[in-house]
């Protein structure tokens, strides 16, 4: 029958003939019927259209995500996307280091990415940890989304990259101050040092906790988990880094509704954050991993803030946004010294 077909349409009048017959591929005759001029030059195309193909596949990677979004009938209203990363590759925590080469680079990786994601008109907001090593963070990730935004020809609002105390690493108590955790390390690196060799007197409790700390690290263990599990006096709870997270992200959510945010700040506050929120210890963030946190609202901006969802490593939690005005403070009165000698034999007196 095929065989037969063929003669029929070969033996038929030529004005009969379908135009495909006349040896020239159907597309071949499609990209000819184009106006002519370049494709590429033509600014009423569309970019997938008007790129070349390593554009095209980088615009459609980012629609093979995992997400189930609902329909739009059924999605609640989206107050902030906020993004909590841990820095980049950094060449050190013994001093204030900045990112590696490879530090630089995942940051700016990261930058592209997020361009791919967003659409034009929306809001970006850049904050960060006062550490070198989240600062270089937030800007190399800035650079790159200006770089994938002017690829990918879109138009966004970005707030350039500033500190926000909220999200500064957890604090050590050390006989100066209180200060980041790594800022302590020299100092307690050159008192553990006099002590080991003069072994002369005891050492006090905060330097005795700090050296728990670093030896874990040394050790091949994981410090972060030390501090998440283990009570320290010197240190500050992990309780508190995430209330002044949540502090922070309302603050940033207040200032600029319906934006996104991207936060570079560190490890151990960022896992804190996410054991908060999921109940179980999920593990250490990589470099310029991310917790993201949706804040979930109704259509009224005033009722909305208050249902939030937070997402890591393919687990995503329900939860309530904590009002921080009726938390507990937790802190011991400043007035309160102990015991005083004569309540102690009071006491005493009454046993």
């Amino acid at each position: 029958m095929y065989l037969a077909r063929f003669r029929e349409r070969h033996e038929a009048p030529g004005d009969e003939r379908p135009a495909t017959d006349d040896g020239v591929p159907l597309y071949l005759k499609r990209f000819r019927e184009q106006p002519t001029g370049n494709t590429a030059a033509r600014t009423d195309a569309p970019l997938w259209q008007r790129s070349d193909l390593s554009t095209q596949q980088v615009l459609t990677e980012d629609n093979r995500n995992k997400e189930i979004s609902p329909p739009a009938s059924m999605a609640r209203q989206l107050l902030n996307d906020v993004y909590l990363i841990r820095h980049g590759e950094t060449q050190g925590y013994s001093t204030d280091s900045g990112l590696t080469p490879q530090g630089v680079w995942q940051a700016h990786t990261y930058g592209r990415t997020l361009s791919r994601r967003m659409k034009s008109g929306e809001t970006i907001v850049f904050r960060h940890a006062a550490t070198n090593r989240a600062r270089e963070t937030a800007e190399q990730i800035h650079r790159g989304l200006l770089d994938g935004i002017e690829q990918y020809e879109k138009d966004l609002t970005i707030v350039e990259p500033a500190p926000a105390d909220e999200f500064r690493n957890f604090q050590f108590v050390a006989p100066d101050g209180l200060k980041d955790v790594t800022a302590a390390f020299r100092q307690y690196s050159s008192l553990l040092e006099g002590h080991e060799r003069t072994a002369v007197g005891d050492r006090p409790l905060w330097l005795v906790e700090m050296d728990r700390f670093w030896r874990t690290q040394q050790g091949g263990g994981d410090p972060i988990q030390h501090w998440l599990t283990t009570p320290l006096l010197h240190f500050e709870p992990p309780s508190m880094t995430t209330r002044r997270f949540w502090a922070g992200i309302n603050r940033l959510s207040s200032e600029f509704p319906g934006a996104r945010l991207a936060i570079a700040t560190h490890s151990g506050c960022i896992r804190a954050f996410a054991v908060s929120a999921l109940g179980y210890d999920p593990g250490e963030p990589y470099n310029t991993e991310h917790v993201r946190v949706k804040l979930l609202g109704d259509n009224d901006w005033t009722r909305g803030g208050r249902d939030a969802t937070v997402a890591y490593r393919n687990r995503v939690q329900e939860v309530k946004v904590p009002d921080i005005a009726q938390l507990p403070t937790w802190t011991v009165h400043d007035d309160w010294g102990g015991m005083q000698p004569s309540e102690v034999a009071n006491n005493a007196a009454n046993d």
